[in-house]
């Protein structure tokens, strides 16, 4: 044979020989791998990492919760030039290729022969998507091996649209922003749909290396990465010649952008985020739920901004403290200085930090980054009188040279006035804090809530957290026990000194009225409207303290944390702003007792509901409610007791959502609606002609409520209601420290809840309340409370229960008689 022929067919052997043997690896190696790739079933299960979002009841957002930022889109939702920076930048044949590039890999093959680095190269879309999805990063041959594997699965099992749909919304962008629609975000503040093809090929440039290209830190490398995937988009047909020019030409202009905000509500929005993550675990922070909450889009920034007025007022009343800091400015004598020197004084509940620069006699001269260089008028400045203490300050400055100088960094907010020629003065940022929060009386929708100043100054939530005592606010419960003991409106009790002896107190205990007067006898409901502590002090010891207790309890206040002490007739309870107005919510829906709560609904990443809620709602025409029976109390109590935590329960339940009543469950009734009428009647006349008689400047009769004052003037409250709305105001040191002696609730509390209310109330018709049919209107004697003689021409109208009518002159006449000459009135010795 030929020597040649016969080294041929050599040489042919050992390369089948070579072929079956690579093809026998390979076939072991894919038998050995195969069994180590996920299942086609998990290919097609993919979850995107999406955090937690938090809405408004109509879609406005509020907050949003996880490390990744992340904006899943649909294909169809991807601008084509978008696509096409993408594929210009990582892989043109991307729609050519079975999902392994084989020209890619023996460039890289190459590149590995001539440096003998193993470098990662060669990788398609798909397999991007196989190793972001289902492998790890580690460099490996045989991780690089699953990948093309996996990679020629995934080809098999998905579109090539679908494909590149999961990168887009995978890749990691800088910045803890995965994902196309984050990156747009994050880097311009845009969805894609506006992005210019200048920044679709910054974001299409930042995969490869996401922190060497980022924009914000090095723009420099950034806009040359920018332009090199121009160039590409340009060589492979995507660009003309002019759209590319112009591209190259475009400035860059990214920069940090936070998801915009559209409803301030942090305090709402932890709430939430709390209640996430006890139902579902640290997946609330990545498994795309969203949450829409019960606020009202209107009437949360109202509450935000009454009670920073209010808060920012009553600072104010109490003198200025000085600049927050103090700079020499003949170091810093241009913008960029200064603005520097502010960035470590952010905003603070809309107050901006400024720095002064010049300081006239009436009128100073400031630097704002945003707002640039302002005057502040005198107008702004002359408030500033020098803070003493809670009760005293200095005298009011005749000059701004007094109080600043040059160097200082202040506080400015708006002057109120023309917005198109808006003036700022000098302000601070109020030592005190408050609350505000409104809620639906008929199912305990939280429709508002501010727990605080600001958030990010305190994230300590006023509104459920802080344990205050309540005051006088508290009376309205007591005083509906005993008017279910007998008492009526017309009852006279005596506003007189008393000396309390009993164990709980110690030592004698010598109560005292706010500013320390005695009236004498008086109507009930008068003593209510002025708020007399000496009388509250005698109704609750005539009905019995334990009574007392266990009757005010209906209202949904804890046993527990109610003294068993006349004190409790002071308001010396425990209890937050959230209690306070779910209580104060069953005078306001005719004496159901509802729940509060803020979640709407729960939607999870597929967009289908996972729970729905399903409050109780006060029913005034329905027949199931429970009634109260008198002389039952305590029995009453548990079974009410009973029925709200299995109503707590039911709703905290997540669940398939069915169809439902409409009409919700009915809620227990906790006080007769006879009961509830003659409350709101006597908290409607705490406003007419009591302690509230500052809300009258609202102009609506439909309004109650009752003011709250502590001792040493600690705490102030106002919760007040009309049958569409319960809202209470608080407004206190965190530090329990005092107020100041005027500081009552009608004078700090009450305008926070005007200013809310004047809001909330606007082109909403007065609601007043139907008298129920127990319900009759007698002419009375004001001094006796007595059912007038015919001839009495003082005589009022009062309402009164059909069960507990007034007495007749003639029954008081009697009455007095048999007690002998000089001794107090029968209904006065009573009381």
């Amino acid at each position: 044979m030929n020597p040649l022929l016969k080294l041929f067919g050599f040489a042919l052997a050992a390369v089948f020989a070579g072929l079956t043997l690579l093809a026998a690896g390979l076939i072991a190696l894919y038998l050995y791998l195969a069994p180590q790739l996920p299942s086609s079933e998990s290919l097609r299960d993919v979850h995107l990492q999406v955090p937690l979002r938090v809405y408004t009841q109509d879609a406005r957002l509020i907050g949003e919760f996880g490390e990744m930022r992340r904006i899943p889109l649909e294909f169809r939702q991807v601008p084509a030039p978008l696509v096409h920076a993408v594929l210009a930048a990582e892989d043109d044949r991307f729609y050519q290729h079975p999902g392994v590039d084989y020209q890619g890999l023996l460039r890289a093959a190459l590149a590995l022969v001539k440096t003998g680095e193993k470098r990662q190269g060669g990788s398609t879309i798909t397999m991007q998507v196989a190793r972001n999805y289902f492998l790890s990063s580690e460099k490996t041959f045989l991780r690089k091996l699953k990948e093309i594997l996996l990679a020629l699965r995934i080809e098999r099992e998905f579109s090539k649209d679908e494909i590149l749909t999961l990168y887009l919304n995978k890749i990691y962008c800088g910045n803890r922003s995965y994902g196309i629609a984050a990156a747009a975000q994050f880097y311009y503040g845009k969805g894609v749909d506006q992005l210019s093809v200048a920044q679709m090929a910054m974001i299409a440039g930042l995969p490869k290396a996401p922190s060497r290209y980022n924009p914000v830190a090095n723009l420099e490398r950034a806009t040359e990465r920018r332009n090199y995937v121009l160039d590409r988009m340009h060589l492979l047909g995507y660009l003309d010649a002019a759209d590319y020019k112009a591209a190259l030409a475009e400035p860059e202009t990214a920069q940090r952008h936070a998801l915009e905000i559209e409803v301030e509500a942090q305090h709402v929005a932890e709430m939430v985020r709390a209640e996430m993550v006890s139902r579902y675990g640290e997946d609330a922070y990545t498994g795309g739920y969203k949450v829409y909450t019960t606020l009202d889009t209107r009437l949360q920034p109202a509450a935000n901004q009454a009670l920073r007025a209010g808060l920012l007022e009553y600072d104010k009343r109490h003198g200025y403290r000085g600049p927050e800091r103090h700079i020499e400015l003949t170091l810093l004598l241009q913008p960029e200085d200064w603005t520097r020197i502010l960035e470590g004084s952010p905003e603070v509940g809309r107050v901006q930090a400024a720095l002064v620069l010049k300081v006239a006699a009436q009128s100073v001269t400031v630097f704002q980054p945003a707002l640039g260089t302002l005057e502040l008028p005198w107008a702004g400045l002359s408030w500033a009188r020098p803070y003493i203490d809670e009760n005293h300050r200095g005298p009011a400055p005749k000059t701004a040279l007094e109080f600043l100088k040059p160097g200082d960094i202040v506080r400015i907010e708006p002057l109120p006035g023309n917005q198109a020629d808006q003036q700022w003065g000098l302000s601070q940022l109020p030592a005190v804090e408050g609350a505000l929060v409104a809620l639906n009386p008929n199912d305990g929708a939280i429709i508002a809530l501010a727990g605080g100043f600001d958030f990010y100054q305190s994230n300590f939530n006023r509104v459920v957290q802080a344990e205050r005592q309540p005051g006088s606010s508290f009376k309205p419960f007591f005083y509906s026990a005993a008017l279910e003991k007998g008492f009526t409106p017309a009852s006279l009790v005596n506003d007189a000194p008393i000396v309390v002896e009993g164990a709980d107190l110690g030592e004698a205990w010598r109560p005292e009225n706010f500013g320390g007067k005695f009236i004498g006898p008086m109507r009930l409901r008068e003593a209510l409207a002025q708020s007399r502590n000496l009388v509250s002090i005698r109704v609750l010891r005539t009905i019995g303290i334990d009574y007392a207790i266990d009757y005010v309890t209906r209202f949904g206040f804890r046993p527990e944390r109610l003294p068993k002490g006349l004190s409790l007739a002071l308001g010396s309870a425990v209890a937050t702003p959230m209690e306070m107005v779910r209580g104060f919510a069953v005078f306001a829906n005719g004496g159901y007792q509802v729940e509060p709560y803020f979640i709407k609904r729960i939607d999870g990443p597929d967009g289908g509901t996972l729970y729905r809620a399903d409050p109780v709602q006060a029913c005034l025409d329905c027949d199931t409610a429970a009634s109260v029976t008198p002389g039952l109390e305590g029995e009453v109590r548990a079974d009410i007791e009973a029925e709200l935590r299995r109503t707590a329960n039911s709703a905290a339940e997540p669940a398939a959502v069915s169809g439902g009543s409409p009409a919700g469950r009915a809620a227990l009734r906790v006080i007769t609606a006879e009961n509830d009428y003659l409350m709101t009647s006597m908290m409607r006349d705490v406003i007419r002609t009591g302690t509230a008689r500052r809300a009258l400047a609202l102009g609506r009769s439909d309004l109650a409520g009752k003011t709250g004052t502590t001792n040493d003037q600690r705490d102030a409250w106002f919760c007040g209601f009309n049958a569409a709305l319960a809202a209470t105001a608080w407004i206190g040191f965190d530090k329990h420290l005092p107020l100041g002696d005027l500081e009552t609730g009608g004078h700090a509390a009450l305008p926070i809840w005007m200013r809310f209310m004047e809001v909330a109330l606007k082109d909403r018709p007065e609601q007043l309340p139907e008298p129920p049919p127990g319900i009759v209107t007698l002419r009375i004697d004001p001094e006796t409370g007595a059912l007038a003689r015919a001839d009495n021409r003082q005589a009022i109208n009062e309402v009164f229960s059909s069960e507990h009518p007034p007495k007749s002159a003639a029954e008081v006449e009697s009455l007095d008689a048999g007690l002998g000459a000089g001794a107090p009135r029968a209904l006065e010795q009573l009381f």
